[in-house]
């Protein structure tokens, strides 16, 4: 059993947004180049394409590829959260899960037998809450010395 979990769609939005601006001043610094030194306006066709399919390909891999949270019978893996702690485990090596509130935002901490921790800000996630936690206490039931 594996699930990913995506990218929360406002996040993947201001994402896409910010990719957009960047695409957007690469058009218009072509636009400027072609203006100025009078070159080509095929380069500016080119940028144009390009950054055409750079939204689309961002928006696609923002949407369909970028998972932020993997569980699988094994274990779990996060990736692309700063700050998230230890980025992967096995299910025998976390100690407890509880759930808390860092600066402001619900989150997920798993603490391991390490001293170690993971903190998974549930609002990154494209995900209800509970079922995310559901989802955690369904691995971790049956564990021995597993604490939630």
């Amino acid at each position: 059993m594996s699930s990913d979990y995506r990218l929360a769609p406002q996040i993947a939005a201001r994402l896409l947004g910010v990719a957009l601006l960047v695409l957007g001043g690469l058009v218009f610094v072509t636009t400027a180049v072609v203006v100025l030194f009078a070159a080509p306006v095929g380069l500016l066709s080119v940028a144009v394409v390009l950054c055409l399919v750079g939204v689309f390909g961002i928006g696609w891999l923002l949407n369909r590829r970028a998972w932020i949270l993997r569980l699988t019978a094994d274990g779990y893996r996060i990736r692309f959260v700063r700050g998230a702690g230890t980025r992967q485990a096995r299910w025998s090596d976390v100690e407890k899960a509880v759930t808390d509130t860092i600066a402001g935002a619900p989150c997920v901490v798993l603490r391991l037998r390490n001293g170690q921790a993971t903190t998974i800000p549930v609002e990154l996630l494209a995900v209800d809450r509970e079922q995310l936690v559901r989802e955690l206490q369904d691995h971790l039931d049956g564990r021995p010395g597993v604490r939630r």
